[in-house]
């Protein structure tokens, strides 16, 4: 008799085979699941570690440095505005009230008569001044003080100044008349620091064509016991006449 065959049926497995085939045949379809929404991005793939590899550019250096160039040009051109000096703005200059100045003080005028001092108006009292002839013989005449209340002697000519002398020193159309100076003597028969005591007309310079012209005077120091008093005061006086050929005389 001969042996049939037959397929085997699910049913010969024992129970425990026909679990692992089914439990086998769940995971196998979750798996193909699994891999079906991994290819269609639904469930994203797990992150790999980050690589401590080290990666080398491979670009040609040409092509990195002319890439480069114009982000150096751009970054130039802005370091170049940015330190350029910002223009400032004009200042502003407000408008000033002008000030008036006061006109200045009139200047004085000089005044016609010779400040004296109290001891100078003392000493130029006639009652303190020698009469004539007193002291002894060949002494000079005293005939007043002088600035600073010594005895004020006559002048004595040692030579009279010449017309050409005082010519130079009168005034613009000089009037008749004479002017009355003090001088101090020095050696040399001269005089110095003349100072102005009176004239005739008033007004008329006269007594500073003197003064001027003092200069050239040759005058001899006083006498007094023999001695000369060379530094004394002498009082000299011109008179001016131009109506005849002499214009000079002196007391």
């Amino acid at each position: 008799m001969s042996a049939a065959y037959r397929l085997p049926s699910p049913y010969d497995r024992t129970p425990l085979q026909r679990r692992a085939s089914g439990f086998a045949l769940a995971v196998g379809v979750n798996l193909l699941l699994l891999l079906v929404l991994l290819g269609l991005g639904v469930i994203p793939a797990p992150k790999q570690p980050t690589s401590t590899a080290i990666i080398v550019d491979m670009v040609p250096e040409s092509h990195s440095a002319a890439s480069s160039e114009p982000t150096k040009a751009i970054a130039r051109q802005t370091r170049t505005a940015t330190n350029r000096p910002v223009p400032k703005p004009p200042p502003i200059i407000l408008p000033v009230k002008p000030t008036i100045t006061p006109p200045p003080p009139p200047a004085e005028k000089p005044q016609p008569w010779i400040e004296m001092s109290h001891d100078q108006l003392a000493s130029a009292d006639l009652r303190n001044i020698p009469t004539a002839g007193e002291g002894s013989s060949g002494d000079s005449e005293v005939v007043g003080r002088g600035p600073h209340g010594e005895l004020l002697f006559n002048a004595e000519w040692a030579r009279e100044p010449t017309d050409a002398e005082l010519a130079g020193y009168l005034p613009r159309n000089p009037p008749d008349g004479w002017g009355l100076v003090e001088c101090k003597t020095i050696p040399g028969d001269r005089v110095e620091d003349c100072v102005e005591l009176d004239q005739y007309p008033h007004g008329s310079h006269l007594a500073a064509a003197v003064r001027q012209a003092a200069w050239q005077f040759r005058v001899r120091p006083p006498r007094k016991g023999g001695k000369e008093l060379v530094g004394s005061w002498v009082r000299i006086r011109i008179e001016y006449s131009f109506s005849r050929s002499d214009s000079s005389a002196a007391d």
